[in-house]
């Protein structure tokens, strides 16, 4: 699943190609996605492309008549290929751009969205109740501290809830945890002031090198007989369970937290 680097990685990618120009056509092979493309979508053609921002997993294009919201969903991706290239079996959506390219969505399972939103697209229902950006300096350790007291939810699962902060996905809740020697199922209330400054330093650490690292790839958003997939990433924790410890050589324990894979070190964790 694409989680906020990748899908920070795919705004750097399309933003030199999208912003500037003007969308000429749009085309909606399959609107059954997560949620039926809307028909104002196509209130974009004629329109120059004034931004391409980022909130969440959500990549926001502004124009002067509003704004479309895209959602990368489990599967989907975007890439900019030359205009007339045929598309293939899960290619659902074109954004032809007056440059002569297009924006191209493929997604197999169809759980992403597109959406429109005629006014500022923070406005749009899904981005409602989102918490803070954790690269901004809206997410602080002064804010989580508050954010956690009297919480008894483990904290491998509060740091992944969207409300609290957004993009802290599996893999970067693994690795931050184990950069900053907290164990996942420690409740979020017993949080000290000094761990939450360690740890919103580590969130911030982890994120920042994941997009550094997927900004090696912006290349393949311009390959016609491609697409981008998920960057390799150095991790020191996910994945890695029943391996030594990369601190101390302890081999690496699992659990499941709030359904998902946990991967943590018995001994430098707690």
């Amino acid at each position: 699943m694409p989680e906020l680097p990748e899908v920070e990685v795919s705004r750097m990618g399309i933003k030199p190609h999208a912003k500037g120009q003007t969308v000429t056509k749009i085309e909606v092979r399959q609107p059954k996605l997560r949620w039926l493309v809307p028909e104002e979508l196509h209130d974009m053609e004629g329109q120059v492309i004034r931004g391409v921002k980022r909130r969440a997993k959500y990549l926001i294009l502004e124009t002067d008549v509003g704004y479309a919201l895209v959602h990368l969903g489990m599967s989907g991706s975007l890439r900019v290929i030359p205009e007339g290239l045929p598309p293939s079996k899960h290619d659902h959506v074109d954004l032809h751009l007056s440059s002569g390219e297009m924006i191209r969505y493929n997604d197999p399972r169809r759980f992403g969205a597109w959406l429109w939103q005629p006014n500022d697209g923070l406005d749009h229902p899904v981005l409602g109740k989102l918490g803070p950006e954790p690269l901004t300096d809206d997410f602080t350790a002064e804010y989580l501290f508050e954010r956690s007291r009297n919480k008894r939810t483990p904290i491998k699962q509060f740091i992944m809830d969207n409300t609290v902060v957004v993009g802290v996905g599996n893999i970067y809740a693994n690795e931050s945890l184990f950069m900053s020697r907290i164990h996942p199922k420690r409740q979020a209330g017993q949080l000290s002031q000094e761990d939450a400054h360690r740890f919103v330093a580590d969130i911030k650490s982890v994120l920042a090198t994941a997009i550094e690292q997927g900004g090696t790839t912006l290349k393949d958003f311009k390959q016609a007989d491609g697409k981008p997939g998920y960057f390799a990433q150095e991790l020191q924790v996910y994945g890695n369970q029943g391996k030594p410890c990369p601190a101390c050589g302890t081999e690496l324990e699992s659990v499941k937290i709030g359904q998902r894979n946990t991967v943590f070190c018995p001994d430098c964790q707690i």
